[in-house]
């Protein structure tokens, strides 16, 4: 008996072995999906197109970038939580979906630290604010002076409710003690369609929305939001340097799947990833428009949602940030 167990036990083992091979060696089957949550015309569509070229190629499938745009990520973010996990659908998240969004909305459809698979880090960059050409502001102190003599009434733009410029346009608000009008966007394109159309007077931009516009004088740069001056914008002072040390606030893009998705596929889907990430010229074509390749194991990114999670839930509590 014990060498019928023993011998089945073993069978079984190889046959769990066999299935995983088989579902690496299977992967891709079909075109994948690359799930975006924010309209064309934005970073994180940029960041995908950019990608899913390469991603194609590597694989020798078609991969397809599909905006369900709307609700700051989350639509996109809920759509792949509910994918079938056999690693074709991918989703290029964000700072908002995943890490902010489980702290504002209260029956949120999904959660982002236990319904996916964490795959690799895609890009990080600091935010830019950004204002109209008429309004009468050279810099951040024109900017804050400006908002004080006229509380609520100076707007600024986002991509979306909780998403990484909405919170650091809320953190700006805090730091400078000053009262901002937020006008929430369904992503990057249309904002600066509305600053440029003289809806909204600034926007919380990111450096590939708004890069075109700054070099033909249609907005003007005033402030980054990292601790460092990104080197393409470096005319541009941080917001820490212009008398708020330690203002400090990232954006990122990362790469996650299903949660059941099989681990061999997550690895070989991460071991792809990086391996474009790492080519010089597909940094360069990222940096181009300023944005960080940061691939990571998937350990890694899960350890950094984990720390942005805790952290932005402090921010939105004192800013009392509230889906509309």
């Amino acid at each position: 008996m014990s060498f019928t167990i023993k011998t089945l036990a073993l069978a079984l083992g190889t046959l769990l072995a066999t299935g995983t091979a088989l579902a690496q060696g299977n992967w891709p089957s079909k075109p994948l999906t690359m799930v975006v949550g924010f309209a064309p015309g934005g970073a994180t569509d940029a960041v995908a197109r950019i990608i899913a070229k390469h991603l194609g190629d590597e694989l020798k499938q078609n991969v397809v970038v599909d905006n369900k745009a709307g609700a700051g990520g989350n639509i996109a973010t809920d759509f792949v939580a509910r994918a079938e996990a056999d690693g074709h659908t991918l989703l290029l998240g964000s700072v908002g979906s995943l890490t902010v969004a489980p702290h504002m909305v209260a029956k949120l459809p999904y959660k982002p630290l236990e319904d996916f698979a964490p795959v690799t880090m895609a890009v990080v960059f600091s935010n830019v604010l950004v204002v109209k050409p008429e309004l009468p502001v050279k810099n951040l102190a024109d900017y804050v002076k400006l908002a004080k003599a006229q509380p609520g009434k100076l707007t600024y733009a986002s991509p979306g409710i909780g998403g990484a410029g909405h919170l650091a346009g809320e953190f700006l608000k805090q730091r400078a003690d000053i009262d901002l009008t937020h006008v929430a966007y369904r992503g990057g394109g249309p904002a600066m369609l509305a600053l440029l159309g003289g809806e909204v007077d600034s926007f919380m931009s990111t450096p590939p929305t708004a890069g075109p516009h700054m070099k033909t004088g249609k907005v003007r740069a005033i402030a980054t939001t990292g601790l460092k001056r990104d080197p393409l914008m470096p005319d541009v002072p941080t917001v820490a340097e212009q008398g708020y040390p330690g203002f400090d606030t990232l954006n990122w893009y990362a790469y996650v799947v299903p949660a059941k998705t099989p681990k061999a596929v997550v690895d070989r889907l991460n071991q792809v990833l990086v391996k474009i990430l790492n080519d010089p010229a597909v940094a360069k074509e990222l940096e181009l428009k300023g944005l960080s390749p940061s691939p990571s194991t998937p350990a890694e990114l899960a350890t950094y949602m984990k720390r942005e999670y805790d952290n932005w839930a402090v921010v939105v509590k004192k800013a009392g940030i509230k889906p509309e």
